[in-house]
C-alpha cells in the first residue's frame, strides 16, 4: 500500500458507514477483480460505500492525497476502468438496492445495482426499463454511456427514461440531476459516462411489459451467412414495434434444443423477441423458417428476465476480452460481403458479432437532447466481442475484432467509431470521433464547471475546457 494512502486509513474508516478494506484484508482481492480477466490491478484502498456521503467521504480522502480514483459498479466495463492501480477504488456494490413505486411508476436503483436487480425489481410489478441484454452488467455504467437493448425500439434507450440521479461531484457535492435541477449535468450524465461525478441513485420512467415474451432462435452455418443476413434484413425492416431482433455472428450453443453434432459450430443466429402477446410473432417465425429453413432454430414463449439473462454464460466472468463496436446504416450487400468475409476468421467459439437494431422510440429524440454518442437515425449498432478462454488465445481474437472492424469502417457511420460504453481505445481523437465535434466541446465544457482537476478519469475521459485566462492548466 503506498505510504499516502496508509496515513489515513484509520480516519477513513472512522467517517465511512460501509468497510475500507486494503490489501491482505479479507475479500480485498475479490473485490478488486473484475469481469475481464485480462484486467490485473490492485489499488491501495477499496472504499466500499453505503451511501452517498460515504462517495464524498472516499474523494476527498483521494483528493487531499493525491490519489487516482476508480469507480466500480458492475465492473463489466472490457477496459477495466472499474479498477486502479495504487490508488482509490470507489466500490459501489453496497448501493444494490432497487425501489419500485408501480402507481407514479418510477424505480429507483442503487449506483451499485445489476441490471438482474433492477429487472427482478421491476418485473414483480408488471413494469420495465430499457436496459442491456447482459443481467450482470451494471446499472450505472450501462446508463451513463446510453443504454440499449431488447427494449430500446419500444421505449428507447436507458438515458431516454432516466428522470433524475443523485450525483457526488468532484468537490464532494451531493446533487439531484434532472430536467428541472442542474440541467447541464443532467445533459451530460445522459451518454458522457463517469467523467462528471459518481452516479449512487438513478431514477427511471417505467413501462408496463408482461412478464412472458415469445422468443425464437434460428441458426445458420457459415456457407448460408449471405441468405441468412439478407433474410435477417427483411425481418428487421418488417418487425412491429413490440418485436425486437438481433442478428448475429455466434458459434452454436451446447444447449440440450441443439443436435450435438452442432455444439461449437460457427455460423449466423437470428434472436427473435415478441413482447405483450404481439401476434406477429409466430408469423415471422413462421416466415423465417418457409424462406430459409435454419440448421436449427427454438420458439417458446420465455420470462423477460430469462430472455435478459440469455447472453449471460456466453459473457461469464473469467474470459480475456478485447471489443469494438461501430453503426452502420443497414445489411447492405457490401456490410454483408464483409461480416461473411470476416467471421470463418474467428477462433475462438465464444466471439461474437452482435447488431442491435435501433429504430422506433429510439429515433425520437433529438440528436442533442442528451449527450449520446450516436446519430439518432435507424441503424444497427455493431458490437464486436473477441472473447478468450485463457491469455495466449486473446492475441488472435483481438486481431480478429480489429480486422472486422476496420472492414466495416468505410461503411459505418460518424466516422466508425461508434458507440462509447464498445469502446476499448478511448483516446482523446476516438471519443471526439464518437460524439462529434459539437457535442464533445459541450462535454468539455460542463467537465470543466464539476471536475476541473479531472479526478474522473479512468473512464472514456472527456478533458475539461481549459478556463478562460488560465491556459489549459
Amino acid at each position: 500500500m503506498t505510504q499516502a494512502a496508509a496515513g489515513g486509513i484509520r480516519e477513513l474508516r472512522t467517517v465511512m458507514e460501509g468497510p475500507v478494506i486494503v490489501p491482505g484484508d479479507p475479500g480485498f482481492d475479490g473485490r478488486r477483480r473484475v469481469w475481464n480477466a485480462q484486467i490485473d490491478r490492485s489499488p491501495a484502498v477499496i472504499a466500499r460505500c453505503a451511501a452517498a456521503a460515504d462517495v464524498a467521504a472516499a474523494l476527498a480522502f483521494a483528493r487531499e492525497r493525491g490519489l487516482e480514483v476508480s469507480v466500480r459498479g458492475g465492473a463489466h466495463g472490457t477496459a477495466g476502468m472499474a479498477v486502479c492501480d495504487g490508488g482509490l477504488m470507489v466500490d459501489l456494490s453496497l448501493l444494490n438496492a432497487v425501489a419500485v413505486d408501480p402507481a407514479a411508476r418510477r424505480a429507483r436503483a442503487g449506483g451499485g445495482a445489476l441490471l438482474a436487480d433492477l429487472d427482478a425489481a421491476t418485473q414483480a410489478r408488471g413494469l420495465a426499463v430499457p436496459a442491456g441484454m447482459v443481467s450482470h452488467t451494471g446499472v450505472g455504467g450501462l446508463t451513463l454511456g446510453g443504454g440499449m437493448g431488447w427494449l430500446t425500439r419500444r421505449h428507447g434507450l436507458s438515458i431516454d427514461n432516466l428522470v433524475s440521479a443523485e450525483v457526488v461531484t468532484a468537490d464532494g457535492r451531493v446533487l439531484r440531476a434532472s430536467a428541472g435541477e442542474h440541467p447541464d449535468l443532467f445533459w451530460a450524465i445522459r451518454g458522457g459516462g463517469g467523467n462528471f461525478g459518481v452516479v449512487t441513485a438513478f431514477e427511471f420512467a417505467l413501462h408496463e411489459l408482461d412478464p412472458v415474451v415469445q422468443f425464437g432462435l434460428f441458426f445458420w452455418p457459415l456457407e448460408q451467412g449471405p441468405e441468412a443476413l439478407r433474410l435477417m434484413r427483411e425481418i428487421t425492416a418488417a418487425m412491429p414495434p413490440d418485436i425486437n431482433a438481433v442478428p448475429a455472428a455466434v458459434s452454436a450453443p451446447p444447449a440440450p434444443f441443439v443436435p450435438p453434432r452442432h455444439h461449437f459450430a460457427p455460423g449466423y443466429a437470428l434472436l427473435l423477441a415478441g413482447f405483450d402477446g404481439t401476434p406477429e410473432h409466430a408469423g415471422l417465425a413462421a416466415r423465417i423458417r418457409e424462406t430459409l429453413p435454419p440448421l436449427f432454430d427454438l420458439v417458446a414463449p420465455m420470462p423477460y428476465v430469462e430472455l435478459q439473462k440469455l447472453l449471460d454464460e456466453a459473457n461469464a466472468w473469467g474470459h480475456y476480452c478485447y471489443e469494438k463496436g461501430t453503426y452502420v446504416e443497414d445489411l447492405s450487400g457490401p456490410v454483408i460481403e464483409v461480416i461473411t468475409g470476416h467471421v470463418p476468421r474467428k477462433g475462438s467459439p465464444l466471439s461474437a458479432l452482435l447488431l442491435y437494431r435501433l429504430d422506433g422510440a429510439y429515433c425520437r429524440p433529438g440528436d442533442d437532447e442528451t449527450a449520446f454518442s450516436g446519430g439518432r437515425t435507424p441503424r444497427y449498432a455493431a458490437f464486436i466481442v473477441g472473447l478468450a478462454p485463457a491469455a495466449g488465445l486473446l492475441g488472435a481474437e483481438r486481431g480478429w475484432v480489429r480486422g472486422l472492424w476496420e472492414a466495416l469502417r468505410p461503411h459505418a457511420l460518424s466516422g466508425g467509431e461508434g458507440y462509447v460504453n464498445a469502446m476499448a481505445d478511448t483516446s482523446a481523437g476516438r471519443l471526439r470521433g464518437s460524439y462529434g465535434p459539437a457535442k464533445y466541446e459541450r462535454l468539455a465544457g460542463i467537465k470543466a464547471v464539476y471536475d476541473p482537476g479531472n479526478l474522473f478519469r479512468l473512464n472514456a475521459n472527456i478533458e475539461p475546457a481549459p478556463v478562460p485566462g488560465r491556459g489549459a492548466g
